[in-house]
Parts: C-alpha cells; sequence; structure tokens
C-alpha cells in the first residue's frame, strides 16, 4: 500500500540505473518492518526542465505516502533510512530530501473496495 515516488534530475538516472534506486528505496523501506512486502510501490519520475534555487544542480526528492497510523517517530526513521543510503549512492547530488504524508483510511480506496 505505501507509495514511493521518486522525483530527480534525469542525471540521476546516468549515474545508477532506476532499477537500482527503486530496489534500494523498495528494500530500505521494507527493512523498517513497517509494511508487507508486497505491498511496497516505488516510482521514478525524471525532470528534464527544472530549476533548483534557480540552478540546473541534480535534485531527489521522494514523496512517501502510507496509511495513517504509523507514529511521528516511525515516519521520520523511515526518512532518514531511505535519505541515509540515498547519499551513500550519491554522494555528489547536493539536494536530497523526503517527505511522509498520511493516506487518510476514511477516504482511501482502491479497486478490491468497491464491487
Amino acid at each position: 500500500m505505501p507509495h514511493f515516488i521518486i522525483d530527480c534530475s534525469e542525471n540521476i538516472l546516468k549515474q545508477r540505473t532506476p532499477e537500482e534506486i527503486i530496489l534500494t528505496v523498495h528494500d530500505t523501506a521494507e527493512a523498517t518492518n513497517l509494511f508487507r512486502d508486497g505491498d511496497i510501490k516505488v516510482r521514478i519520475r525524471p525532470y528534464e526542465y527544472y530549476t533548483v534555487g534557480r540552478t540546473q544542480n541534480d535534485f531527489i526528492h521522494v514523496f512517501g505516502y502510507i496509511m495513517q497510523g504509523r507514529t511521528t517517530g516511525q515516519k521520520a526513521d523511515l526518512s532518514k533510512r531511505i535519505i541515509t543510503v540515498l547519499k551513500k549512492m550519491f554522494p555528489d547530488v547536493p539536494v536530497i530530501s523526503m517527505n511522509v504524508m498520511d493516506f487518510e483510511k476514511d477516504t482511501y480506496c482502491n479497486r478490491n473496495m468497491v464491487d
């Protein structure tokens, strides 16, 4: 159920393969034991056109969307773990960040929940 969407400059994909980045984020999220393995979804959206403080510096930002119910501490730990591994993978990328947002159980719906 959790979704991890990685926005990044296109140049990031010249440094590491999309598969390597996706698996690293997936495996790091799985290692927190907050999610079931089969539920973790990871996607990459590379950008050709962007600005970072009026520069073309490379960047990575991970948007984490998870079902409500985790503590602030658990969400902070998740962010720190993912940023730690990405920082090791991309030591020269100046902007690597992440935020975690909750899905509300009352308003979430997927295809298995409707007739």
